[in-house]
């Protein structure tokens, strides 16, 4: 265990981080690049994207906040300023999703996927910097998913609105996503960025909506029956589809248990340990390649994606050692060395640095996906690293 620890902790500092720090700086636009291709050219011009920059928010705020190295929190300072002169809409207290390379929108539809990935890294920067400010924006945007994004009466967030926040006919996060009112992955993170702001801001409001929305996962988006995630719903939780998502299965999985420590309720904590485990147990059982990597999804007609995407990996070995943590059984932190030695061994960029976005069956990376864009973060693999570290006491 001690040498994952210490190869976990040499790839976050030595390679994921620098990568960010030395790369992405965009110095004649401000804030980031938009893009860094798969042969590790940057795009001056490529369209920056408010994902993207929230997540480098966040993660160089936690790396700050585990090392408290000045250089990681200078990063954070960057992004934070860049955010919230850039990608917050003050007129209308939102987030655009996407700008140019010069800082102008280009989109500026409020997707409540965005407006969480915001509080999760103005939250962690307000830890890590001590900054009112940022306490104050991210208090604004949880208020404005409230507002606007909160169904009364049947529950749950909806998906995506336009810079007035009238609800969009188009309310897809990308293109494969299906076009439906509500969805899981807008919901996980949505817990995820509430988990966060509730750590610093013990509000009685946001201590509700997390419980609740901690129930709604229970009651509506897990399948009790597979214990799998159903990933698109219509407006009254009808699901649409069967498609499984085996990265957001073991992703929630941990950080269901997650919020629920976050509200400090015992039994709320014991229900979601079980949850996690059983999920775990499951993707465990089917979700995992002999070479240990996590296969991406199995569609609704049945045939496996077996692709391997850089996040699930990430998120795999979180959950993983979550599920040892819970059950103390060596099996999962077995299978967590494994997919790591995969990772080593096919999703690492040894030459250039950086995670390969995507490996075929056989372990050949997809050059043409990005290394970095505004889905490819250091989000991800930051975390997993972070949270390991924390979790076995590096």
């Amino acid at each position: 265990m001690k040498i994952f620890l210490s190869e976990l902790n040499s790839e976050l500092i030595d390679g994921i981080l620098p990568y960010w720090m030395t790369r992405m700086i965009d110095k004649e636009n401000g804030g980031f690049y938009g893009q860094i291709d798969g042969n590790n050219q940057p795009h001056p011009a490529s369209p920056k994207g408010s994902v993207l920059n929230a997540r480098i928010l966040w993660t160089f705020s936690a790396a700050y906040n585990y090392y408290h190295k000045k250089e990681y929190l200078e990063v954070a300072s960057r992004a934070y300023n860049y955010c919230i002169n850039k990608f917050i809409n003050n007129r209308n207290q939102g987030v655009y999703w996407l700008l140019d390379h010069n800082g102008n929108p280009l989109e500026s539809k409020n997707q409540i996927y965005a407006l969480s990935f915001m509080i999760y890294g103005l939250s962690e920067y307000y830890i890590a910097a001590k900054n009112a400010q940022s306490l104050d924006y991210a208090k604004i945007l949880f208020e404005s998913i409230e507002r606007y994004s909160f169904d009364p009466d049947l529950n749950g967030y909806f998906e995506a609105f336009d810079e007035n926040w009238i609800i969009l006919e188009d309310l897809r996060l990308s293109e494969k996503d299906a076009n439906e009112k509500k969805t899981m992955n807008t919901h996980l993170h949505i817990l995820e960025a509430y988990t966060n702001l509730y750590r610093i801001w013990k509000n009685e409001k946001l201590k509700l909506q997390l419980r609740n929305l901690i129930e709604v996962f229970i009651d509506k988006i897990i399948d009790p029956n597979t214990m799998h995630f159903q990933l698109f719903f219509d407006s009254d939780w009808k699901p649409k589809d069967k498609e499984i998502s085996f990265g957001h299965d073991i992703e929630g999985s941990w950080l269901l248990q997650e919020a629920a420590e976050v509200l400090d309720d015992l039994e709320l904590i014991n229900q979601t340990r079980q949850i996690a485990l059983k999920m775990v147990e499951v993707i465990y059982s089917k979700g995992f390649d002999q070479d240990g990597g996590l296969y991406y999804e199995l569609k609704t007609d049945g045939i496996l994606d077996s692709d391997k995407h850089w996040w699930p990996q990430a998120e795999a070995m979180v959950g993983l050692v979550n599920a040892y943590g819970i059950s103390k059984d060596f099996t999962y932190l077995n299978q967590a060395i494994h997919t790591w030695q995969f990772i080593k061994e096919k999703i690492i960029d040894e030459k250039d640095g950086e995670w390969y976005f995507k490996v075929d069956k056989k372990g050949n990376p997809y050059m043409e996906e990005d290394k970095a864009g505004i889905w490819k973060c250091p989000y991800h693999n930051g975390r997993a690293c972070l949270e390991i570290l924390n979790r076995l006491g590096y």
